[in-house]
């Protein structure tokens, strides 16, 4: 026999750690972290060979290809991780409201017993 209350709060943490898996897969950061400096995209630097102004130009090609390729995936890395980071915080509150409520409930029937009204004015 186990009490709702514990199975729930695991539940939510549950969710929440599933949401954060979900999100670092969606976002690929080990990925782009492990390929940061790869190439982006190769359109004329391939091929082997020729002049020295053919080497020159295949080596700022793929310079160009690799800094080019490391912005755009820095950035994703940064939108991902700041996604994670929001999804962490609203996590928590969710959490925390969560371990509050049921103390709510005995706070208002208190509050109820000794006739305390609040004061909109």
């Amino acid at each position: 026999m186990s009490w709702w209350y514990s199975n729930g709060l695991l539940g939510r943490i549950r969710m929440m750690m599933s949401r954060l898996r979900s999100s670092s897969d969606f976002f690929s950061v080990g990925l782009l972290l492990s390929t940061l400096f790869s190439p982006f995209k190769q359109i004329s630097a391939e091929g082997s060979g020729g002049s020295l102004a053919d080497y020159i130009r295949r080596f700022f090609d793929k310079l160009l290809s690799r800094i080019i390729g490391s912005i755009v995936r820095s950035f994703m890395i940064v939108f991902g991780l700041i996604v994670m980071f929001l999804q962490i915080i609203f996590g928590t509150i969710i959490l925390v409201s969560w371990l509050i409520i049921p103390f709510l409930l005995i706070i208002g029937i208190i509050v109820a017993i000794i006739g305390w009204v609040p004061r909109w004015t």
